[in-house]
């Protein structure tokens, strides 16, 4: 919330953010695509940039960094400890990133994943520069990891489950704190639909899209939908099932899932439609008729909140942080329990069956998204815990921006 103190400016994205915030900070990614951890860092920039943060993102070359360069953030190559052949290499990654933070020498230092917190706590513990890394998921970790973590100036969950979870686990309690991904309610919000998506998938502007979104993986639950969209298919002769996502992993389990989903585009053509990769979920969400999301596990799923932005009917599994951006009182979207198909397809079929339910919902959906996860409120957050963690180690820098002081705001970083 905004203190009495606080200097006003005039900003889409950050209205209330004071001048003496302005600093400068590296962002460090390890992983080179755009998944949930990196599109919700992505939400923020244009935020961060309005209130005067100098970002440089230290990334591997790839589409993320791309899309960092996009945004005016200065870019700065390194392998993540991987060598020519994308094979890591023990102890590159701690030796890469110590030289090139050492020449930069930010205020301080976020690392977006919890795999690259393990990294950047112990170099910038070494090189006395304060850090703050993201924990996006819940997995188990190592002893050794934790330790890596806990060198961390901060931490930063992305819900009370994954805080939970880690701190269970042996993370440093007091220095977790939980801040909440936002999302661009501009670029995710209800829109009529024009029948684009109809048009290109060849379908009558009758057909129900029931919608999916997720990365290709045993956590996602692809497995569990497909077997629920297959009673779905059969009751209603008028829905199709429409699946975003794409594999990233070489693993076996995944390649199988792959090979279910080849398997039921062809076993129920044009009613089933795996469209791999996008780039254009704002525009495809409008046009589904709901969302369906069968994740084993959830820290805080990004499409969950794209889809409540979007006002979607939503059904979802019941599981990490879920009931975070559903809570009952809510009443914003219909969960179920994980790992039943039989479940999820009936809150399908009942949600297909009325359209006043799947309008209820999707108003309550977008009335949560606005509340608890606008990106300028997740930004401002994010802000406070980086300006907290810089004046802790006495290490800020003079006001970076001095446009601010006349209301204006700079375009660069």
């Amino acid at each position: 919330m905004p203190t009495k103190n606080m200097r006003f400016f005039v900003g889409r994205f950050a209205p209330w953010v004071s001048p003496d915030m302005a600093l400068d900070a590296a962002v460090v990614c390890e992983f080179p695509t755009l998944l949930g951890g990196e599109r919700s860092l992505l939400a923020l920039l244009p935020c961060l940039r309005e209130a005067g943060v100098r970002i440089h993102t230290i990334v591997p070359d790839s589409g993320l960094a791309q899309a960092f360069a996009a945004l005016g953030a200065t870019v700065i190559p390194w392998t993540a400890g991987r060598d020519a052949h994308g094979t890591k290499q023990s102890g590159l990654a701690e030796r890469e990133l110590a030289a090139i933070l050492a020449a930069l020498r930010p205020e301080l230092v976020h690392a977006n994943s919890l795999a690259t917190g393990r990294v950047v706590g112990p170099v910038c513990s070494t090189l006395g520069i304060p850090s703050i890394a993201h924990v996006r998921d819940i997995v188990g970790q190592s002893r050794a990891a934790i330790a890596g973590l806990n060198f961390n100036s901060r931490l930063l969950a992305v819900s009370h489950a994954v805080r939970d979870y880690h701190v269970a686990a042996g993370v440093d309690g007091e220095k977790t704190h939980v801040a909440y991904n936002g999302v661009d309610l501009d670029a995710f919000c209800p829109r009529t639909p024009n029948g684009w998506l109809h048009r290109e998938l060849g379908l009558s502007p009758g057909v129900s899209l029931i919608g999916a979104v997720g990365q290709v993986s045993l956590r996602k639950g692809w497995d569990v939908l497909l077997d629920a969209a297959r009673d779905v298919l059969a009751r209603f002769d008028d829905a199709a099932f429409v699946l975003v996502g794409a594999c990233y992993s070489d693993k076996a389990e995944t390649r199988r899932i792959e090979e279910q989903l080849v398997e039921a585009t062809r076993v129920i053509p044009r009613r089933v439609f795996w469209l791999g990769e996008r780039d254009d979920v704002a525009e495809i969400m409008p046009e589904l008729t709901m969302l369906a999301h069968a994740a084993r596990q959830e820290p805080l799923g990004r499409v969950l909140l794209e889809a409540a932005a979007s006002g979607l009917a939503i059904v979802t599994t019941d599981t990490g942080g879920t009931r975070e951006i559903f809570p009952p009182e809510a009443s914003a979207a219909r969960l179920v329990a994980p790992n039943d198909p039989v479940a999820m397809a009936a809150s399908i079929a009942a949600l297909l069956a009325c359209a006043e339910e799947r309008r209820r919902l999707g108003e309550a959906a977008r009335r949560r998204a606005v509340e608890a996860f606008d990106a300028r409120n997740a930004a401002a957050v994010l802000l406070r815990h980086y300006r907290e963690v810089a004046d802790a180690a006495g290490n800020r820098q003079p006001d970076l921006h001095p446009l601010h002081q006349t209301g204006e705001t700079s375009s660069n970083w």
